[in-house]
């Protein structure tokens, strides 16, 4: 190789600040570089991650043969450039700048106690009161979330640009000429009524208060501050507890963590007071003799209506004893799939009370009935991504998308969903790389995709089919990576054969043309990048359409490089961690199979069981579970943290199976509809009460650390998992915490069960206790102590015989139920961006509720019109399963004949329409799509 073609590190610059020689980076202005130097200079309208604007002029120098001063936060220095920031003239100008900024806003230091101006303005000697004020400009109190009060504004523009740039919003700018400029919102609405996200980067952006958290927290400095991980989604954003004397959360801000670099989205900032939400349980309950399950009225209930309290010694012999999991073990001698016993774990906790759960049904229970939300989430992903490369993790993080020369996102809203991954999308696009958005409905990111493919709902295999028959057709494929790194690619080849895109266009409902310009696009890129949500995997054909995706990456070669690679967005904070953790009837930890001899000899031999105590034969799954539990198969079952009631399809049929439970324990820190249902409730910590690891959606294992106390006698779901080991007789000694403290010990407590769950996972072997508690976030595969970690896998093959991945066709399966005469719309459900999973916690969130307080069904203009339905109007929308009433809400961004519900909503539940219908593989049901009747609700009335 010729070394002239290696890439060289840029040399330093050397100019004189101050009458010193000094050196800055490539790329660095003044400022940085003064920085670095020790030489303090005020910076107001300059704010690391955003762009230099140099509008404020708070920090600026002279520069030897410049006849103006010059801003330095938005100059670069020049090799023998001469700078001085200590003269006379450029003090005086800075002076002078902050005191007309103070005069500009005198409210400043009083709506932010750590103010950025008035600090500078002391540092600065700046005099009060030397310019006079600013005429008063006014507040806006519009927004649930955030205050404007625009006298403390000094129009530096940070806000703008973390709106613009940061996040991508574009909702933020600045209007009017002259003294009478202002920062607006959109063409200057309220905050309330513009289409403001309420991401609050601009409250973290904003030196002065002028936009500030609608509680007042600003004002105040907090008691303590405690660095954790965000409770909702799976990107797994870092963020920073601010805690008041009152040991409540006052606010939060986002830091610098792998997947965020500081950026939260309006959960993330806003959505933390459910932890302190009156609704929290606080003492265990045992149901009162009088209050027999009634499946049909579980919402929202005070428990005094349905339980007693009780002590937590009595709660727990009584869910574990005689009368609780032990009578119906005794019942019968069944083991395996045929025991009486089951559980849900939860995809909410951290990896220690995921990896416990499991232990606890499989070691005291004798079944691998266990499982959690994965199974109606991207089960069918994970089915095919181990059918097809020996490993369901994703190949690349999220933020690879900035390598990508093409981002191919199908079935997945991240705007909505992943709300900070989707601006690493934005930011992607802005920077050139091209977004093809593949989905029926024509959602936020559309605008800002190169190419849109709204397909008809269903149709996902004809899509790709049709782009991988364009490929093969025209040789497109890479032979060279299918060669060495696949097999199958003959099958693949004749089963895509007749897929033409003239065949499938009438299916999917896309024009041939664009079909093959979008797979020409794909094969031929540099790097291109897949990325999925459920709208790919929950399907009773999800596994056909994940098996096309990996299909599509392996014969172009677009896998084991930055920017490409196979990405299935996880939906919960912690559902891949649960999901490592064993928290599935199939596998043990890291995904080793049940029917793996060696496995299982290593999990009973580190579990202390005799061997073969284990099963051979995995258990049932969460729809299947169910099921057993309505035959009356299942008699008991254990659930942390999880909401079948709710979550499942064809809900009253789950509601049902949980009423006639013999024996129903749930932990969980409200009492949702599920625990409405349960005979002991043992009431847990929230995320911000306890230490613990977990997984985000790029593999990367986090620490989330403790900030507050929990209320009453609420205890750690691990102390509470423990304590019924310990009555079920498997005499479990973790030492861990009631109150759901830790330390960076791994010799007991949370980190003695994480060193034991270590063991039994070859991916983060090198990741210790004391590691991960010194460091706070690793990505896996870490192999030891000297591994950074692992964020691009699968470069030199796949943990498959001889390292080679498997090409599956995918069959072009229809879905289970389509629209007939009597149910002519198709429903697809799903989350939005204030509400998270069933509503357990963001529903309880003052600031979340108050924004977006009301289920609603989302039309197409045409549907509305034809269905005689306005917005606002109320409908009442059906299924042969059930119906529920909720107002309109018209959305041009559907399709055609179809309905969208978010399934967070008691009072409207979704799930109460949709189909049990599993795909065969992965067992996931088919929540994505089933066939409706809308139709105005007092049709129904005038009928009656």
């Amino acid at each position: 190789m010729n070394t002239n073609d290696l890439p060289r590190e840029a040399a330093p610059i050397p100019f004189t600040l101050d009458g010193r020689a000094v050196e800055a980076a490539p790329g660095e202005t003044l400022l940085t570089a003064a920085e670095r130097a020790g030489v303090v200079l005020p910076r107001l309208c300059a704010s690391d991650g955003l762009r230099p604007a140099g509008n404020c002029r708070a920090c600026v120098v002279e520069i030897e043969g410049e006849r103006v001063l010059a801003p330095s936060c938005c100059r670069a220095p020049t090799a023998g450039m001469v700078v001085r920031s200590d003269t006379p003239r450029a003090a005086n100008a800075r002076r002078t700048v902050l005191e007309l900024l103070v005069a500009d806003a005198p409210t400043s230091a009083e709506l932010k106690h750590d103010s950025e101006l008035a600090h500078w303005a002391r540092v600065s000697g700046a005099r009060d009161g030397h310019f006079a004020l600013r005429q008063v400009v006014g507040e806006d109190h519009s927004h649930p979330a955030m205050t404007v009060n625009r006298d403390a504004c000094i129009q530096c523009t940070r806000c703008i640009r973390a709106c613009r740039e940061t996040q991508g919003n574009d909702v933020l700018g600045l209007a009017f000429r002259g003294g009478h400029a202002q920062i607006v919102f959109d063409q200057n609405d309220p905050m309330g009524a513009s289409t403001c996200v309420a991401c609050g980067e601009c409250v973290q952006a904003c030196p002065t208060g002028a936009i500030a958290p609608a509680n007042g927290a600003f004002a105040q400095a907090s008691l303590k501050q405690v660095d954790s991980v965000c409770p909702f989604c799976g990107v797994g954003c870092q963020l920073r507890y601010h805690v008041d004397q009152n040991d409540r959360i006052a606010h939060v801000e986002g830091i610098d963590g792998p997947a965020n670099e500081g950026r939260l989205c309006v959960k993330g900032r806003f959505g933390f007071d459910y932890a302190h939400s009156p609704e929290r349980l606080t003492r265990p309950l045992i149901r009162r003799a009088d209050a027999p399950k009634d499946p049909t009225a579980i919402e929202r209930r005070d428990w005094k209506e349905l339980f007693r309290e009780a002590s937590w010694d009595e709660a727990l012999d009584a869910a574990a004893a005689a009368a609780g999991f032990r009578a119906a073990l005794t019942a019968t001698a069944a083991r395996g799939r045929a025991s009486p016993v089951a559980g849900f774990g939860s995809a909410k906790g951290t990896n220690e009370e995921a990896y416990l759960f499991q232990k606890l049904v499989r070691t005291a229970f004798g079944t691998h009935n266990v499982d959690h939300c994965t199974r109606l989430c991207h089960a069918s992903s994970v089915a095919a991504l181990m059918e097809g490369l020996g490993s369901a993790v994703v190949s690349n993080p999220l933020r690879d998308v900035a390598h990508a020369d093409l981002v191919l996102l199908i079935g997945a809203n991240p705007a909505q969903n992943h709300p900070v991954g989707a601006t690493w999308i934005k930011n992607a696009v802005r920077a050139g790389t091209r977004l093809v958005l593949a989905d029926p409905r024509r959602t936020e990111l559309a605008r800002h995709a190169w190419r849109y493919l709204g397909f008809a709902p269903g149709s996902d295999v004809a899509l790709l089919n049709a782009m991988l028959q364009v490929i093969v057709s025209e040789g497109l494929t890479d032979p060279a990576y299918v060669a060495a790194h696949t097999r199958d690619f003959d099958t693949i080849k004749a089963h895509v054969a007749a897929f033409t895109p003239e065949a499938m266009a009438p299916v999917c409902g896309i024009e041939p043309e664009v079909i093959r310009e979008v797979a020409r696009a794909f094969a031929t890129a540099k790097s291109a990048m897949i990325l999925w949500g459920m709208g790919v995997s929950q399907h009773a054909h999800g596994t056909e359409n994940a098996r096309a995706l990996i299909a599509l990456s392996l014969i172009t070669g677009q896998i084991g490089r930055p920017g490409t690679g196979l990405h299935p967005l996880r939906g919960q904070n912690n559902v891949q961690g649960a999901s490592d953790a064993g928290l599935i009837p199939m596998v043990l930890p890291d995904y080793a199979r049940v029917g793996d001899v060696a496995a299982r000899e290593r999990a009973e031999a580190l579990w202390h069981l005799a061997p073969g105590t284990l099963g051979t034969e995995p258990g049932l799954t969460v729809v299947e579970i169910i099921d057993a539990a309505y035959r009356g198969d299942i008699t008991a079952m254990l659930i942390q943290g999880e909401n079948p009631a709710m979550s499942d399809p064809d809900a009253t049929h789950a509601r049902e199976a949980l009423a006639g439970l013999g024996h129903l324990v749930v932990q969980d820190i409200f009492l949702t509809e599920t625990a409405a249902l349960a005979d002991v409730v043992l009431p847990a910590t929230a995320w911000p009460e306890k230490t613990g690891s977990v997984t985000n959606t790029d593999r990367c294992v986090q620490l989330g650390r403790k900030a507050v106390g929990s209320p009453g006698e609420a205890r750690a779901d691990a102390w509470i998992t423990e304590q019924l080991a310990v009555r079920l007789g498997l005499g479990w000694g973790y030492g861990i915490a009631a109150d759901g403290s830790g330390s960076g010990d791994g010799a007991q407590g949370i980190g003695a069960v994480y060193e034991e769950m270590r063991a039994l996972m070859p991916s983060i072997s090198g990741l210790s206790w004391p590691r991960l508690w010194r460091e706070g976030a690793v990505t896996y595969p870490v192999r030891d102590e000297q591994d950074p970690g692992q964020p691009v896998v699968f470069t030199d093959g796949f943990p498959m015989p001889e390292g080679r991945a498997r090409l599956v066709p995918a069959a072009l399966v229809p879905p289970a139920e389509e629209p007939d005469a009597q149910y002519p719309l198709v429903l697809i459900t799903g989350r939005q961006l204030e509400h998270w999973h069933t509503g357990s916690m963001t529903r309880r969130s003052q600031v979340l509720d108050a924004i977006e307080p009301s289920p609603v069904v989302s039309l197409h203009p045409a549907t509305a019109e034809r269905l005689g339905l306005r917005a606002g109007a109320l409908a009442r929308v059906s299924s042969r399963r059930g119906a529920i009433a909720l107002p309109v809400r018209i959305d041009d961004g559907m399709p055609p004949d179809t309905a969208f519900i978010p399934f967070a909503y008691a009072e409207a539940a979704a799930n109460l329409l949709t189909n049990p219908a599993l795909d065969p593989l992965g067992k996931i049901a088919e929540l994505k799509y089933c066939a409706v009747d809308v139709r105005p609700a007092a049709a129904e009335v005038a009928s009656a």
